[in-house]
């Protein structure tokens, strides 16, 4: 057999094994334009999902830092001590507040994740989509 050259790229290793094999021809533009698109979909769906995560944490940190403010100014309330009775309608105050901001701010958390994850989910299924019409638009041609 003869030696081939060293300077051979992939592509014509692989149209060199197809001939000589005597495979039907194979569009190999089209295959590389096929995967090539797929990676670009697992591209932008990762970008989405790390773009959603970074607004999640920021809005996360936000939240963390309103409850601590709010925390330092109750206990600024409480310094002076008082009646019993005021004191205990203040931690009541307190703990109803921070009950309805943990289910508002938790329900803001999983809208957030949700959208996240739906644009995600929407670049790869959008992509599937494409992949089976040229799959099809493929075996049509045959």
């Amino acid at each position: 057999m003869a030696k081939q050259p060293d300077s051979d790229s992939f592509m014509d290793m692989f149209g060199r094994f197809g001939r000589d094999l005597k495979l039907p021809k194979v569009d190999v533009e089209a295959i590389l334009n096929h995967h090539r698109k797929n990676l670009e979909a697992l591209e932008k769906s990762a970008r989405a999902s790390a773009a959603g995560a970074s607004s999640l944490l920021s809005r996360q940190r936000e939240m963390l830092q309103d409850t601590l403010h709010e925390i330092a100014d109750m206990a600024q309330g409480y310094r002076a001590p008082g009646d019993p009775r005021d004191l205990m309608a203040k931690q009541a105050a307190f703990a109803r507040k921070s009950f309805e901001t943990a289910l508002k701010n938790a329900g803001e958390v999983a809208e957030l994740a949700r959208k996240s994850g739906t644009e995600s989910v929407e670049i790869l299924r959008d992509r599937i989509k494409e992949a089976m019409e040229e799959i099809r638009t493929g075996y049509d041609k045959k």
